[in-house]
């Protein structure tokens, strides 16, 4: 049943068909995925992958998190994404943080609207910078840090 390849391939999922969650499909939970989500469904919980394309009837209750995202349905939460295509038909209830974001005329966003950028994506990282005090000693800085 099992073939030799994929008992060596060391569990990861090799990209092919994205997972979809249809229009009949409720979900109660937090969705984490390596490769391409379709929502046309409902999920109650926040949702982590790589592509997450939202059709006209998906609904997504929680934090949203990608690299490229597209949405045509509904999202209620943040959205934390490198790329944003807000379709037309596209409703979001909640701050979006990108690198690059594409609002198309007629789609709804009620909230900040917010680019990325190595600060925010490294919170709780030191972010290596340093200062030349007045006597000409270098003392390390960390932005995160009151």
């Amino acid at each position: 049943m099992f073939s030799k390849a994929d008992a060596t391939d060391g569990g990861k999922r090799k990209s092919g068909s994205p997972t979809i969650i249809s229009c009949d499909l409720k979900i109660g939970g937090n969705l984490i995925s390596e490769g391409e989500i379709q929502v046309d469904g409902t999920i109650e919980g926040d949702v982590r992958c790589n592509k997450l394309s939202i059709g006209e009837s998906g609904v997504i209750t929680g934090a949203v998190a990608a690299d490229h995202l597209l949405v045509r349905g509904q999202v209620d939460g943040q959205i934390k994404a490198r790329m944003v295509i807000l379709n037309e038909t596209a409703r979001v209830n909640g701050d979006v943080y990108h690198e690059t974001l594409c609002i198309e005329s007629g789609a709804q966003l009620e909230g900040d609207c917010r680019r990325l950028n190595a600060f925010e994506e490294n919170e709780d990282e030191d972010i290596g910078i340093n200062l030349v005090v007045d006597d000409g000693s270098v003392q390390p800085f960390n932005a995160n840090k009151s």
